[in-house]
C-alpha cells in the first residue's frame, strides 16, 4: 500500500529521512507546488491531490503544515487513514495568538528570511546529531521564500472543524509550534519537541509499526 508523506513549510522528503515503513508499504512524497495569489489552504490542498492515485488504497502522513494539508486532502479523497505528526487536525487547536495574527493579516508582514534564520539557529542549538543538523540547515535554506510566506498566512487564516476518520495523531509534549495542551493526540511522545521525527525516529517508527500493518488488506488467494 502506498503511503504519501507531506512535509512542513518550505520543506521536503528529507525530514522523513529516518522513517522506516513496515513491510508491504511504499513511501511516496507529495511535492509543494507554487501557490496562486490569495489561494486558500483548502484550495491549495485540493491541487495537491493531483499527485495521489485514488484508484488504489493509500495512507496520508503529514508533518506540521503537511498534517494540516493531509486533513484537507482527506476531505476530498478518502485515505485508508490519516496520520498527523507534530500537527493539528482542527483550527480550534491553533494557539490564540495565531488566530489573532491571522485576523490581523500579520502573516503577510513577517519576512521569510527572518523565519529561516530563527529556525536554523534553534535547530543548531537543540537538534541532536551532526547529520540531523546538516539536513535541517539544508532544507530550511533551500525552502522557497514565496512558499514560506504563503504557508504562514494560509495557516493563520485556516478554519476547519472536521476530523478525518480514522485519524492517528503523534504529538510531543514539548512541541513549541502547536502546544501540546491544545491538542488531543492518539499517541503522546514524552518530551518530544516539534521535530521529534528527526531527533527520536525510533519512537515514530515503532508507532507506525503498530498502526500500519493491521490496515494492510490480505491478498485474496
Amino acid at each position: 500500500m502506498k503511503v504519501y508523506f507531506i512535509s512542513g513549510i518550505g520543506a521536503d522528503h528529507r525530514f522523513f529521512t529516518h522513517v522506516r515503513l513496515p513491510e508491504g508499504f511504499e513511501a511516496r512524497y507529495i511535492h509543494w507546488i507554487d501557490p496562486h495569489p490569495k489561494e486558500t489552504l483548502p484550495d491549495y490542498a485540493f491541487r495537491l491531490t493531483a499527485q495521489i492515485d485514488p484508484a488504489e488504497p493509500f495512507i496520508l502522513i503529514g508533518l506540521s503544515l503537511g498534517g494540516i494539508m493531509a486533513v484537507e486532502i482527506a476531505k476530498r479523497i478518502l485515505p485508508v487513514c490519516t496520520i498527523l505528526i507534530s500537527s493539528i487536525p482542527l483550527s480550534s487547536q491553533l494557539p490564540r495568538v495565531y488566530k489573532l495574527a491571522g485576523a490581523l493579516k500579520l502573516g503577510r508582514l513577517i519576512p521569510a528570511g527572518l523565519l529561516k534564520i530563527a529556525a536554523i539557529t534553534k535547530h543548531n542549538l537543540t537538534m541532536p546529531g551532526v547529520q540531523n543538523r546538516k539536513i535541517m540547515r539544508e532544507v530550511i535554506r533551500e525552502g522557497k521564500n514565496r512558499h514560506i510566506r504563503w504557508s504562514l498566512n494560509a495557516v493563520l487564516e485556516w478554519r476547519n472543524d472536521t476530523l478525518p476518520h480514522p485519524l492517528f495523531h503523534l504529538h510531543g509534549t514539548r512541541d513549541e509550534v502547536f502546544p501540546f495542551r491544545r491538542t488531543n493526540p492518539t499517541h503522546v511522545v514524552a518530551k518530544g519537541d516539534h521535530m521529534f521525527i528527526m531527533s527520536s525516529p525510533a519512537i515514530v517508527n515503532q508507532i507506525l509499526n503498530d498502526i500500519l500493518p493491521p490496515l494492510q488488506k490480505p491478498i485474496p488467494a
